[in-house]
């Protein structure tokens, strides 16, 4: 028989940490500075019907530290070519595919719709996107071997 593990809960207002606008690590003390530790809270997100949490298990407990972001948890920080599909590598270390109509603009910022997120494109990803993007009266489309798709603003 297994024991079960603890669960550990830390709502938001508790956190010690929070994430900004541009997908950047915060606390008390500034910006996340060391890369090693950002990568691991970055893909240590999860998400569930309280919102997002850094999720982190060991062989006694799962512990879920639930945090406050501005605007959404997840971000495209890198498009990723191929010869048969693009995708774009999220901040959590997932890669989905890319499609056109799932793009859309708020407040100056590109974002992805996929069926559960909101993703944002940060600015990396965003000049990588950029050959691709066309404005034509007033209307900003992306075409990657493929008719224009009209990317509207919300």
């Amino acid at each position: 028989m297994t024991a079960e593990k603890r669960l550990i809960v830390i709502p938001k207002e508790k956190a010690v940490f929070w994430m900004d606008a541009n997908g950047k690590w915060n606390n008390e003390h500034g910006e996340f500075e060391h890369p090693k530790i950002i990568k691991h809270f970055h893909q240590s997100i999860r998400k569930d019907k309280d919102g997002y949490h850094v999720f982190q298990e060991t062989d006694e407990f799962e512990e879920r530290v639930y945090f406050p972001y501005e605007d959404t948890a997840l971000f495209v920080f890198a498009v990723l070519f191929h010869k048969e599909s693009t995708r774009l590598a999220l901040n959590t270390g997932a890669a989905i595919p890319l499609e056109g109509e799932r793009l859309f603009i708020r407040d100056d910022s590109l974002y992805y719709q996929a069926p559960e997120h909101r993703i944002k494109f940060t600015e990396k990803a965003l000049v990588q996107l950029a050959p691709f993007l066309n404005e034509e009266e007033d209307q900003l489309y992306f075409t990657l071997d493929e008719d224009p798709v009209y990317i509207p603003e919300k």
